[in-house]
């Protein structure tokens, strides 16, 4: 065997090797490093059929590595302060409400979640107002039988992103990184939606906000 072949052989073995990865990023970075070194063989034999097959993967194999590195990299920034879910976008639908319409109902199955781009939303139940910038019904992923934990209505009309219970469990599964860094995110939001009424209470419970005894 001389080093032409060798180098076919490595492009066969890094092939294989990249079936077997069980996440996003290591497989795609050995795609790429199979897919060099097999078009490197083609070149040296000649063989342009060999060359095609090996160059025609790589724009996408480095198009979905460039994804993954973006998603893990916004993830982590948004789980250390910045709670802005702008990097859900490319993997979401846009879609317009209009005002009254009801976007879901307390118990109803949930299979989405929402993040909000324009307009006002409410949840009923809690008379809880839902603003640009807001993320709602990610509860509904990790509630018993999946079921609404209340329910959403467009009170001004505008925008939401939806984003399918599927998408987030697939990228949850295809990255590691990314589903540490979006359950951070989940658990630091959970976290700031429960020291608000507690702030709330404390406020109210200052002296200087304490109702005055009518004699």
């Amino acid at each position: 065997m001389n080093w032409i072949e060798a180098i076919g052989y490595l492009g066969t073995g890094l092939t294989v090797a990249s079936t077997a990865m069980g996440t996003m990023i290591p497989l795609r970075i050995l795609a790429l490093c199979a897919s060099c070194a097999v078009m490197t063989y083609g070149l040296l034999i000649g063989s342009v059929p060999v060359v095609l097959t090996a160059l025609i993967p790589i724009p996408f194999n480095a198009w979905r590595l460039y994804q993954m590195v973006r998603l893990v990299r916004d993830t982590e920034r948004a789980a250390s302060g910045d709670l802005s879910l702008d990097w859900l976008k490319p993997f979401g639908t846009s879609r317009r409400f209009r005002a009254g319409e009801v976007l879901f109902l307390q118990g109803d199955p949930a299979t989405e979640m929402y993040l909000i781009e324009s307009g006002r939303f409410r949840i009923a139940e809690h008379g809880l107002d839902v603003k640009p910038g807001d993320i709602v019904g990610e509860l509904g992923m990790l509630s018993p039988g999946n079921r609404r934990t209340g329910s959403l209505a467009c009170v001004e009309a505008g925008s939401a992103l939806c984003l399918s219970y599927s998408e987030v469990k697939q990228l949850y599964y295809q990255n590691p990184e990314f589903g540490f860094y979006f359950l951070k995110l989940t658990s630091e939001r959970l976290f700031q939606g429960a020291a608000e009424p507690l702030q709330g209470t404390a406020k109210s419970l200052r002296p200087e906000n304490a109702g005055t005894d009518v004699l």
